[in-house]
């Protein structure tokens, strides 16, 4: 039975591994809910995007502009109805330090792409 990965993938490349590193291959491509096949494909492409945990940081990090972006809208909506305390100007700030931050991290594990 031939697969689409068959068609796409049709060159064959034998490799041979010691146990250390069979094992760490295995546990690697587990870690990352992938094919050992898929794993490899992977490194030898070094697209950062393509790997899992750059792709949850990148999504842990737009949820987390998104949870600032709310409280911002909450901030200038008082402002508009004079509401706007000193505490909010804090708040603000204190959001737009932590939107740094967690901005900084991010450019930091993906590697500055």
């Amino acid at each position: 039975m031939t697969g689409l990965a068959d068609r796409i993938h049709c060159v064959r490349k034998t490799l041979r591994l010691m146990p250390v590193e069979a094992e760490l291959l295995s546990n690697k491509a587990i870690a990352a809910n992938m094919k050992e096949a898929e794993y490899l494909r992977l490194l030898i492409s070094q697209k950062p995007n393509d790997y899992p945990e750059i792709r949850r940081l990148l999504k842990d990090l737009i949820n987390e502009v998104n949870h600032i972006g709310n409280n911002i809208n909450q901030i200038v909506r008082n402002n508009n109805s004079a509401l706007y305390t000193k505490a909010d100007k804090e708040r603000l700030i204190a959001y737009m330090k932590k939107l740094n931050v967690v901005v900084n991290e991010a450019v930091i594990m993906i590697g500055n792409q």
